[in-house]
């Protein structure tokens, strides 16, 4: 006797199934929000109680937590990119993170740590400068990185004043 495969399956997978392989995909390439994942699978004219499903069942299992892809968010921009926290802030409010998450994701940071974080980038971009009789130029530029990154313009110029300072001290020595 010999015993055969079962037949093909000829059943097309079902929208949740298809809503659920789709985000599978999508958290495959990176970390992403509750938010995010619904706004894809809108986008692709899945129904809200299809996608709420599956965003419920990807939550249930722990893929899906706001709070972990918050403290991580901040963790990652702050050392790589030297966000400072409106910016965190700013990033995460467009990634659709509920702001009690954001909050408590910054609770983190303090004025001195981010103080810190600034002096240290501000540092980072003086060893590679040519100080001069004028340096207007290169304040003006590190402000500017700082801005770029978020932090506030008083901030921004009282790290900058006083680590070109200290930079032409060094050098003099």
């Amino acid at each position: 006797m010999t015993t055969s495969c079962p037949p093909p399956s000829t059943s097309e997978p079902s929208r949740e199934e298809q809503a659920r392989a789709l985000c599978l995909r999508l958290l495959t390439a990176r970390a992403r929000t509750r938010s995010e994942l619904s706004a894809q699978l809108a986008k692709r004219g899945y129904p809200d109680q299809v996608s709420a499903a599956v965003l419920d069942r990807l939550a249930a299992v722990g893929l899906v937590d706001d709070t972990d892809f918050a403290r991580q968010w901040v963790s990652s921009r702050r050392a790589n990119a030297g966000k400072s926290r409106r910016a965190l802030a700013a990033e995460l409010h467009t990634k659709g993170v509920d702001n009690d998450v954001i909050t408590t994701a910054l609770a983190g940071i303090d004025a001195g740590a981010e103080r810190e974080r600034a002096e240290q980038l501000v540092r980072s971009r003086l060893r590679r400068e040519t100080l001069g009789q004028d340096d207007t130029r290169i304040t003006r530029r590190l402000v500017g990185m700082l801005a770029r990154r978020g932090y506030s313009q008083n901030l921004a110029c009282e790290v900058v004043f006083g680590e070109l300072a200290a930079e032409r001290e060094r050098r003099r020595v």
